[in-house]
């Protein structure tokens, strides 16, 4: 019988049953009502969300990703009429963009798509093919700001286990979000509320900002059979000098959300402020910044899930076990968890 305590090697050892009825389809209203499942080393704790700043104290540093998501699924047409759907990925550094494209094998190379609706010389050329519908693509603005062109006629992207939309696309951004630079929200975040981050405040914790600019790779499940084997995603990111001067200082960093942890381990692993993350982080894993962690309940199968149980170890089964018996909203529009990171090679959480 395989060691369940063992670094997982592949995808089958971060796999669980996702009920299609606890993957939540709407925001629950207000953000902080959401449910807040707590592991920090005292037991497990079932509250909400605005119970946070309970948590916190004097000596905490609270990092938030301020990225904000692009409107970037295009509704497009051939010259022949046929639809085409382009969603932007990332901007290249000469750019143009990494998108998907549907339906990618009938579009050449340099044939342009308009929007359903012409707003003047906008469109999109296609370029490059790299399979599986991803493309090199370049937007054409008429001489206009590429954001002013997708708040026009670009739609913020839901995640493809959303089967409807939502009323206000704003509860699928962050109330802090500034940068628009993401193809997913920072989904940890979306709990937030102004008025608790100003309770977080008032209870001692400071509150900082950095960027990580979320790819749609990120929520994927992995597809190879060996995790040494998976090309991770690369994502960039910022962290400013007021914030490294604020971790300086920190007796305990707590991360919202795994784009935070990525970002900030990255700085401390390269030593680079800003840049590009490739990051896989995995069991054992060296963790150099982040104590505590703020996340909502991931994918099966997920590069997210393996970051989890690189934070906590195998005792993440125990948890997710306990949320779906407890009824907890899993993904993106979920509930979420705030666990406090296992000692080496034992585990055990901690308390602060």
């Amino acid at each position: 019988m395989p060691d369940a305590t063992a670094a997982p090697t592949g995808p089958e050892d971060l796999d669980y049953a996702l009920p299609a009825e606890a993957i939540a389809q709407v925001p629950v209203e207000p953000r902080d009502a959401a449910r807040l499942l707590v592991d920090c080393g005292d037991g497990v704790a079932h509250r909400r969300v605005s119970d946070l700043p309970e948590l916190l104290g004097p000596g905490d540093v609270v990092v938030v990703n301020n990225t904000r998501v692009l409107p970037a699924r295009l509704r497009l047409r051939r010259a022949t009429g046929g639809a085409v759907e382009v969603l932007l990925l990332h901007e290249r550094d000469d750019g143009d963009w990494e998108a998907l494209v549907r339906p990618s094998r009938r579009l050449r190379p340099g044939e342009v798509v308009v929007p359903e609706h012409p707003v003047g010389p906008v469109g999109v050329e296609i370029g490059r093919d790299f399979g599986e519908g991803r493309r090199i693509v370049r937007v054409r603005t008429g001489g206009r700001r590429l954001l002013a062109v997708l708040d026009e006629i670009g739609e913020v992207p839901l995640p493809p286990y959303i089967s409807g939309g939502i009323d206000d696309p704003e509860r699928y951004q962050t109330v802090y979000a500034r940068t628009p630079s993401s193809a997913a929200a920072p989904t940890a975040g979306l709990h937030f509320t102004e008025q608790l981050l100003d309770r977080m405040r008032d209870s001692g914790a400071e509150v900082v900002t950095v960027e990580l600019a979320v790819g749609l790779d990120t929520f994927r499940p992995i597809t190879t059979a060996r995790l040494d084997d998976h090309p991770m995603h690369t994502e960039r990111y910022g962290v400013p000098d007021e914030v490294q001067q604020a971790l300086g200082r920190a007796e305990r960093v707590v991360a919202v959300g795994t784009t935070v942890v990525r970002c900030l381990e990255t700085w401390a692993a390269t030593g680079e402020a800003a840049g590009h993350s490739s990051l896989f982080i995995r069991r054992p894993y060296p963790w150099r910044v982040v104590d505590a962690l703020m996340t909502n309940f991931h994918m099966p199968r997920s590069t997210l899930l393996c970051l989890l149980d690189a934070f906590i170890g195998p005792r993440w089964r125990v948890l997710y076990t306990a949320a779906l018996d407890r009824g907890y909203r899993f993904l993106s529009f979920g509930d979420a968890m705030f666990v406090s990171r296992a000692e080496p090679g034992t585990g055990i959480t901690g308390a602060r």
